[in-house]
């Protein structure tokens, strides 16, 4: 070998020892780039043709804490100021950019395609999803996050892992903060007092994620407290990497261990059903498992060769994937859903989902080429206040330019025509008038929530008041309870809250007051002990009925049968002649309501609102003859259906007013137009 061979060798050499010292400095590794290519693939690849949840999403929240801690240690330990409002500036002025330009298109697309009765859900999102909380948004509306069917999903659905992620980096920096405060005091190691906070962390939070998974699944999967372990096992494993000393072909078996589990995570695991409890231990291992794998112990030769998915994960095709992970995360469900949505199929074909993944590619691209990248700030540089601040505000601006005026035109226009045809909207008293060709706009109108339920005026108060959380939170009675002439009470589920929409009209032109127990799935219909449904409603079913008999109203009103969605098999709910029985020895007349027809299918306001031929025969929908006419010797006995169904067909809308608020719940303003109905029910009862 020639002298000048030998120096450009050792030139080489000299060069990659620099780089990787430098790449180790910034703590930038090749391979977790790719780690992140490979984990948004398998998101989009799920989410496409699968159905199912792959756990990529979890290795992307784990690796954002391993990146975050390897950097706030470095300062501590370097003894310079964490500076947190510098670094959240500018943290979101790098995450802002892509995701606000993604989300204001998102919208517009939407105000294009989707229908109006879709919008309103589309406005909070959209909203939530600007300030980081969508997550809650969603974990409190109970949103099934795997149904990403076009009936069911939103667009803006995966914007929760963003708003969780950007939760949690406004909270590591405080606990970084207390860590600094110890280390001061004490004297110990940062490596130390933050493993002792993180692992407090890991551990409370693993705990609460376990169990509230298995009490309240759905919420759990949005709840930031039950997903705050994942962050700190990045954390704790950004604390250790560094004084891990493991054989390079143990290192290189353990990655590939690692790799394959996060490729097979959502093939063999119900994610649906367990997570984000234990079972989420997988894939965060398995994402540790291949960062372990890429960490060089100390004193190894740069130019060993890696055995190891490391080696894999560094080359450029990955790479190139990785640059576009966090741009494809956001464009590809947007694209899904409305794909879906506009071609009306519940999933995508083969053909579909090579043409989506195609668009999400492409879309990807342009937004971190033209808008991420000239953006983004140069590695390790947190950049001026006042130009971050600014461009997080143009950011925000960006969608309040899309939300703002597309929310203001739409309410005040519905407002405007509810106004203007007000004396049209007969509902059940205006027979089939629906479809007259007038156009007049149907209500409730979509966003219009304070008409959609039946409301009386304030909590229980006085001697209407229960001791018991669980009945107090139910109940709810008009303003003239106590003084009014009458008094009746409803009883049991969101089906007797629509009662009480015909009731309230009724009972002021009598002067009763009303007093409403009310717990959403909770009729008086007994379940089997041990069930879940008895859980939840056996107690306060009891508890309700209990302080019925001790307010003795002067007359009580609830549900008698269950319809079965789209089935004529109607039934008298389970153990109705015991409270019979209980309620009238007390003294209290009873009213039996029949339930109205239901769906398993079909969202019968949409169907109203966009003018879909859903109407459908009520021989199909309620048993042939109420089945609950064998309790008429004991209780007076409510039927509404000949005016839901006239003539035998169960409308959608009727005198412009649709008949339900979704697949089985009537709508307010229109069980406001059964009052007469009800009143010629009733006859003479209590009348003053």
């Amino acid at each position: 070998m020639t002298v000048d061979a030998e120096s450009r060798r050792a030139l080489r050499t000299a060069a990659a020892r620099t780089a990787t010292t430098a790449e180790s400095a910034r703590g930038y590794r090749r391979d977790i780039d790719g780690l992140r290519a490979v984990a948004i693939l398998l998101v989009v690849v799920y989410h496409v043709w699968i159905g199912r949840v792959s756990g990529g999403v979890d290795v992307f929240l784990m690796v954002s804490a391993f990146f975050l801690t390897g950097s706030f240690v470095r300062r501590m330990e370097a003894g310079r100021p964490l500076a947190i409002g510098s670094f959240l500036l500018s943290r979101f002025r790098r995450l802002m950019p892509a995701a606000t330009t993604v989300l204001a298109a998102t919208l517009g697309a939407c105000w294009l395609l989707l229908p109006q009765t879709a919008w309103p859900q589309l406005w909070k999102e959209g909203w939530a999803s600007l300030g980081y909380v969508q997550n809650w948004v969603l974990a409190v509306d109970g949103v099934d996050y795997y149904a990403h069917d076009s009936a069911l999903a939103s667009p803006l659905q995966h914007f929760w892992s963003l708003s969780v992620q950007g939760q949690v980096f406004v909270l590591w920096p405080l606990l970084f903060l207390v860590g600094t405060l110890v280390v001061r005091g004490t004297r110990a190691s940062v490596t130390t007092v933050m493993g002792v906070l993180f692992g407090l962390v890991f551990a409370g939070s693993l705990a609460f994620s376990v169990w509230e998974t298995a009490e309240q699944q759905t919420f759990a999967y949005f709840d930031t407290g039950a997903r705050l372990w994942e962050f700190a096992a990045g954390s704790l494993l950004a604390l250790a990497v560094p004084h891990l000393r493991i054989n390079r072909f143990v290192r290189a078996g353990l990655g590939w261990i690692g790799l394959a589990g996060i490729v097979v995570c959502g093939m063999l695991i119900d994610v649906r059903g367990g997570f984000p409890g234990f079972l989420a231990l997988w894939p965060i291992l398995s994402a540790a498992l291949v960062i372990v794998a890429g960490t060089r112990s100390k004193g190894e030769h740069p130019e060993l060769r890696e055995f190891g998915p490391s080696r894999m994960l560094a080359t450029r095709p990955v790479l190139f994937l990785g640059r576009d992970a966090y741009a494809l995360y956001l464009v590809h469900w947007p694209v899904l859903i409305l794909w879906l949505n506009v071609r009306e199929r519940p999933e995508a074909s083969l053909l579909d989902g090579v043409a989506i993944i195609a668009i999400s590619l492409v879309l990807a691209r342009l937004v971190t080429a033209l808008v991420e990248k000239p953006l983004r700030l140069p590695s390790g540089r947190r950049g001026s206040a006042w130009r971050n601040a600014g461009v997080i505000l143009l950011c925000a601006a960006l969608v309040v330019a899309v939300l703002l005026p597309w929310q203001l035109l739409t309410t005040t226009k519905a407002a405007a025509q509810q106004t203007t045809y007000a004396d049209e909207y007969t509902g059940a008293m205006g027979g089939d008038t629906a479809r007259d060709g007038r156009g007049i706009p149907v209500i409730p109108i979509p966003g219009d929530d304070e008409s959609r339920w039946a409301k009386l005026d304030r909590a229980c108060e006085g001697r209407f008041a229960s001791e018991i959380a669980e009945v107090q939170e139910s109940c709810t009675q008009t303003s003239n309870a106590e003084t009014a002439k009458r008094l009746v009470v409803v009883i049991g589920d969101s089906h007797a809250n629509e009662f009480a929409g015909a009731l309230q009209p009724v009972a002021e032109e009598r002067d009763w007051g009303i007093v409403m127990l009310m717990r959403p799935w909770c009729s008086l219909d007994k379940h089997d002990e041990g069930t879940e449904a008895d859980g939840y409603c056996g107690g306060w079913q009891r508890a309700a009925l209990d302080k019925l008999i001790t307010i003795h109203p002067d007359a009580m009103f609830t549900i008698v049968t269950a319809a079965a969605p789209d089935s004529p098999d109607e039934r008298v709910i389970n153990g109705i002649d015991e409270v019979i029985d209980e309620v009238t020895a007390a003294g209290i007349p009873m009213f039996g309501v029949r339930d109205n027809p239901r769906s398993s299918i079909h969202n019968y306001y949409e169907c109203a609102y966009n003018g879909e031929p859903c109407d459908f025969p009520l021989s199909g929908a309620l048993a042939e003859s109420n089945p609950a006419e064998r309790l008429s010797a004991r209780i007076g006995l409510i039927d509404f259906t000949p005016w839901i169904c006239p003539q035998g067909i169960c409308y959608t809308e009727l005198g412009h007013v649709s008949v339900y608020l979704d697949n089985n719940h009537l709508s307010f303003p229109f069980v406001k137009t059964l009052a007469p109905a009800l009143d010629q029910q009733l006859g003479d009862f209590l009348k003053p």
